[in-house]
């Protein structure tokens, strides 16, 4: 196997697994671990892996973004993980924002029927699977659906959330890192995030170990704007190490 063979056989394996490791790529690939290095070392500066601590994860490319079907399809697991241990975050009556997304929609189809809750969404989908509920007061934010999220954005989102405040706030993210905070693709959507964050007294990032170390086109928020962040337990210690020395609290699902 030529070495562009190899890294393009890295860099699908990065990507289906959410993470490589030196060695076992060595093992898995029949070459040494000094060739997976400098392999790795190649993806990296090519923009296509971020190297972390005994492998790499994958890096979204910035402006690029998955659509939401093919973001569903991945991580089920993981996803419904973090879901269930964010329950423990809702309050038992009040306020609270669900962000778009596919770990955020999971912690919505699971919310507790013994509570009686404002949930506002920005979300059709959201608010179409939790609107029939009897103890739930369903308030959808209006504006121009994204196509690719189906999130609301725009003025018809940002006015109202200038109104609200809300004990708690589950945002998604599509990265997360200490040097650049919380990023995702679309500046829209991100100016949405940060009205959420502003709008509640307390923010709950939902996140797959695949956003950490990430890093996207617009930011909506920095570390210290976060209470807590829920990710699963595949995530890179040394990345949940350094964005617990910021002083954000980390959950492992």
């Amino acid at each position: 196997m030529y070495a562009e063979e190899r890294q393009r056989e890295i860099l699908r394996i990065a990507q289906a697994r959410g993470r490589v490791e030196v060695a076992g790529l060595s093992d898995e690939l029949n070459v040494t671990a000094e060739t997976i290095r400098r392999d790795l070392t190649t993806l990296e500066r090519a923009g296509e892996l971020r190297r972390v601590h005994g492998g790499a994860i994958p890096v979204e490319r910035i402006g690029f973004e998955p659509a939401l079907a093919t973001r569903d399809t991945v991580y089920i697991d993981e996803k419904e993980r973090i879901a269930k241990l964010a329950l423990s975050e809702v309050p038992d009556e009040g306020a609270i924002i669900v962000d778009a997304g596919t770990t955020t929609a999971r912690l919505a189809q699971i919310l507790p029927g013994d509570r009686e809750l404002t949930v506002v969404v920005n979300s059709p989908v959201i608010a179409t699977t939790i609107g029939t509920r009897k103890n739930l007061n369903v308030l959808v934010l209006g504006g121009r659906i994204r196509g690719k999220t189906l999130a609301a954005v725009d003025d018809w989102s940002l006015r109202p959330l200038a109104e609200l405040y809300v004990d708690v706030a589950f945002l998604g993210t599509n990265g997360i890192s200490v040097e650049r905070g919380l990023t995702t693709p679309d500046p829209a959507e991100a100016a949405v995030k940060r009205a959420m964050i502003h709008a509640a007294r307390r923010t709950v990032v939902l996140a797959d170990h695949t956003k950490l170390g990430n890093d996207c086109l617009a930011r909506f928020g920095e570390l210290a704007d976060l209470d807590l962040l829920i990710t699963d337990s595949q995530a890179d210690h040394d990345l949940v190490g350094d964005i617990e020395a910021t002083g954000v609290r980390v959950v492992l699902a």
